[in-house]
């Protein structure tokens, strides 16, 4: 599970780790916030609707969800144990709400439960404050508005890297990938 505020370099990554690595599958996320740029529906995201997404609450279908920059998002319960159970590691793009469901459900699950076995928790934080406001507006994809709106969740997001296991700083991109490669490959020896 990797944790990251909006900007501190996670989705690239992460990215490049499923590339490095066949044996790690992607959990991909629900949302209701609308695509960006070239996203497509099941690969970058599950786009559901607010009622959709109610319901799949409801039903008991997400492991962890949360309201973030103002949208909800969560992780499917199912895509995660069908990964697990079928013996691969699965990558969960989390925010900081939602790593604290999921440290729960693993606290609570009996020790045979494989998410209890697979759990590993990395924080990405930027070198700085100043350099996630530049990346945000960088990329251009926010409003100014919004781009205020990350960067106060932001640092509330920070105030909580402690609650991770590992921390990773992405101050150098490819040093910021050598650290998060030797973490995964250092637990998934260690599970074996």
């Amino acid at each position: 599970m990797v944790s990251a505020p909006s900007g501190a370099g996670k989705t690239t990554l992460c990215e490049r780790l499923l590339a490095r690595h066949g044996e790690i599958d992607y959990s991909v996320s629900c949302t209701t916030r609308p695509p960006r740029g070239d996203e497509v529906h099941g690969r970058d995201y599950f786009f559901l609707s607010d009622h959709e997404f109610a319901a799949k609450v409801a039903e008991g279908a997400l492991l962890e969800h949360a309201v973030v920059h103002g949208r909800r998002y969560g992780t499917l319960r199912q895509t995660v144990r069908d990964a697990l159970e079928g013996g691969r590691s699965i990558l969960m793009d989390i925010d900081v709400q939602g790593a604290a469901q999921v440290r729960e459900a693993v606290r609570r699950a009996p020790e045979e439960d494989p998410l209890k076995a697979a759990f590993v928790d990395i924080f990405i934080e930027p070198p700085s404050m100043e350099a996630l406001e530049q990346r945000l507006r960088a990329r251009a994809e926010d409003s100014g508005r919004d781009i205020l709106r990350r960067l106060k969740n932001a640092r509330c997001e920070m105030q909580r890297r402690g609650e991770y296991r590992y921390r990773i700083v992405n101050d150098e991109l490819d040093r910021a990938y050598g650290e998060l490669e030797s973490i995964v490959e250092r637990e998934q020896s260690a599970r074996c």
